[in-house]
């Protein structure tokens, strides 16, 4: 097998991609269609197997001195006061808040930062078109230039071109039935180090999650069909989010008013990608663009790592490259599968109609979260219980840096 790897999109899985291979000694390049090196993002967090992968990587102790300091995660009602308290110390890190966790940005620049020097980054570009030959990957890029790989890397998000392009019409996806807005806003001092969740009536919620920045994070959600809101401009959304959420209580006023100068604004419908196949020919698909499993499912960044770093230890084990990425496949879907198998009855219990139905969500809440029935509960959103055996690895070698 060559050894001169293209790999599309320089987040959290590309940048796992990318230093594992090129510590192994391939010659990798990374390509971001982003002009530059993109560090916004919300709340994530890393768990099992995925913790493992960074431990192994040495990385696991960085991941955790730049984690958001975040506490737990509390259901408030109207007036603030709380409904239900999730502490992580209580929960040992099983619980909706894990011991590591971190902003997206934050984890994908220390991914970089440990891969920059064993890869070449091109920033402002992307693949155009990919001619399959015999002697590999012919990649015409959007600015003209036509090069060869041996194998090409697909590391992009949900709404991959790139899947797209060389897998038109392949991606069944799945909708989750939820709208969710994600943008930072100036900190208040009450916020604390807790995920505050707010239910409204109307299938709504509203959280604030804290960062290591000095600020907070915010997230609308809305338990609805889509609509096609997600391919709308941005200022649509911002105003179709000032309408739904005009009359939701708490501290919604203030992270509406914060809406228009957020530079950092996420708008999106849930839908989880779903591939028949995650590779043809010399081209393999990772992370969002092979499996999107949505947020709901609290298993992205921990799939994302995983996956990445099994597909580069696959292709470092001088198998052939078809034989590396069926290996891969038979690795990971078990696991992405039975992250991707929430039903889609979840979102819709956790954003009640109602102002009885989140009284009645506080009440089971609030047994869940007392002593003899919380370390259940915690296994209900902990790490997905299908993971990869990595033994069978060994650790990426510690070379030279170019």
């Amino acid at each position: 097998m060559g050894r001169r790897i293209l790999i599309t999109g320089a987040s959290v899985a590309g940048n796992v991609a990318a230093g594992v291979l090129g510590r192994h000694g391939f010659d990798v390049t990374v390509l971001e269609r982003a002009e530059e090196f993109r560090d916004g993002g919300q709340n994530i967090d890393v768990r099992g197997v995925g913790r493992e992968v960074l431990r192994k990587m040495g990385l696991e102790q960085a991941a955790l001195d730049q984690g958001t300091g975040e506490k737990g995660t509390v259901w408030v009602k109207e007036d603030g006061q709380e409904a239900a308290r999730f502490a992580t110390d209580e929960m040992e890190g099983d619980g909706p808040t894990a011991e590591m966790e971190i902003l997206r940005g934050d984890l994908a620049r220390l991914l970089y930062d440990a891969a920059r020097d064993y890869a070449h980054y091109r920033f402002g570009d992307r693949i155009a078109s990919i001619d399959e030959r015999s002697d590999g990957a012919h990649v015409t890029l959007a600015g003209g230039e036509t090069e060869k790989f041996d194998a090409v890397i697909v590391a992009e998000g949900v709404g991959s071109s790139t899947r797209d392009l060389i897998f038109p019409g392949e991606n069944d996806p799945r909708w989750m039935d939820m709208t969710i807005a994600y943008f930072t806003i100036p900190r208040h001092p009450d916020d604390d180090r807790m995920w505050r969740w707010y239910n409204a009536p109307g299938k709504r919620s509203v959280s604030l999650r804290p960062d290591r920045h000095g600020t907070s994070r915010a997230m609308l959600c809305l338990a609805q069909a889509s609509d096609g809101e997600q391919d709308w401009d941005v200022e649509r959304q911002k105003q179709f989010l000032r309408d739904r959420f005009a009359d939701a209580g708490w501290e919604t006023p203030r992270i509406l008013q914060a809406l228009d100068d957020s530079d950092d604004f996420y708008f999106d419908v849930l839908r989880q990608v779903r591939m028949p196949r995650w590779s043809k020919e010399s081209v393999a698909l990772t992370g969002d663009a092979a499996w999107c499993a949505t947020p709901l499912a609290g298993a992205g960044a921990t799939l994302a790592v995983t996956g990445a770093y099994v597909l580069a230890q696959e292709l470092a084990r001088d198998a052939s490259i078809s034989q590396a990425f069926a290996a891969y496949e038979q690795q990971m879907r078990p696991m992405v599968e039975k992250a991707q198998g929430i039903p889609k009855l979840v979102p819709r219990l956790m954003h009640p109609e109602s102002r009885i139905g989140i009284r009645l969500l506080h009440d089971v809440l609030g047994i869940a979260s007392l002593g003899p029935v919380r370390s259940f509960a915690a296994k209900l959103v902990g790490a997905p219980s299908e993971e990869v055996d990595l033994s069978r690895y060994a650790a990426p070698p510690v070379r030279k840096r170019r």
